[in-house]
C-alpha cells in the first residue's frame, strides 16, 4: 500500500475574507486550518502546511510549513506543486483551511476509488471539489508543465488525467468552506 502526504492548502491571500490569512481566522474556539489539520492528520502518514504567510503561525501546529515556489499567491495548483515536491509519500491529498467540517474518512475512499487512475476527486451531486483531491506523486512533471506555461486553474489542469470522481452525497455538507466573515459568523 502506498502512504499518502496530506496538504492543507493555507496559501491564499483571503481576498474575499477582507485581505486576512482565512487558516488564521477563529472559528469556533479555534483557528480554521486548525479544524483541517484535525480532521486530515489521523487519515494520512504525514501532513504539510503549504502557507505563504505568517509561516510561524502555521508552524505553531506543529507540522512542517512549505511556501509556493511560484511568486504571485497563484492558487491551490501552486500549493499542490510545493507540497508534492516535500512530500515524502506517494500520494499526497489535499484540503483546503477553510473547512473545517471535511470528512472523517475523506482519505479512505478516494483512496478505495483511485485504482489505475492518477487522480481522486470528491463530488457532492454534480460538483466536483478539485481541492479535496487524492494524487499520484507521478503526475508531478506534468503539474509542473501546466504551471510552467501559465496554467492555474485545477479543473483544466486535471482535466487530461485520469480521473476518478468518488461521490461523498452522504456527507455534503462536509465539503462547505468559509470564505467571507459572514459565512464566518
Amino acid at each position: 500500500m502506498q502512504g499518502v502526504t496530506g496538504i492543507v492548502l493555507a496559501g491564499g491571500l483571503g481576498r474575499r475574507m477582507g485581505g486576512v490569512d482565512k487558516g488564521l481566522q477563529p472559528f469556533r474556539g479555534k483557528p480554521m486550518a486548525q479544524w483541517a489539520i484535525e480532521r486530515l492528520a489521523p487519515q494520512v502518514d504525514e501532513l504539510i502546511v503549504n502557507a505563504n504567510q505568517n509561516r510561524s503561525d502555521y508552524e505553531r501546529f506543529g507540522y512542517r510549513v512549505v511556501a509556493d515556489e511560484l511568486s504571485g499567491f497563484a492558487g491551490p495548483l501552486a500549493g499542490l506543486h510545493a507540497g508534492m515536491k516535500a512530500a515524502g509519500r506517494d500520494l499526497v491529498v489535499t484540503a483546503p483551511c477553510d473547512s473545517p467540517f471535511l470528512p472523517g474518512d475523506l482519505v479512505a475512499r478516494l483512496r478505495g476509488a483511485l485504482g489505475a487512475n492518477q487522480l481522486a476527486v470528491a463530488k457532492t451531486g454534480a460538483q466536483p471539489h478539485p481541492v479535496f483531491s487524492l494524487v499520484s506523486r507521478g503526475v508531478l512533471p506534468h503539474l509542473e508543465a501546466f504551471l510552467t506555461s501559465g496554467g492555474r486553474k485545477i479543473d483544466a489542469w486535471y482535466a487530461s488525467l485520469k480521473v476518478v470522481e468518488v461521490a461523498f452525497d452522504d456527507e455534503e455538507d462536509a465539503f462547505r468552506n468559509i470564505n467571507t466573515r459572514a459565512e464566518l459568523q
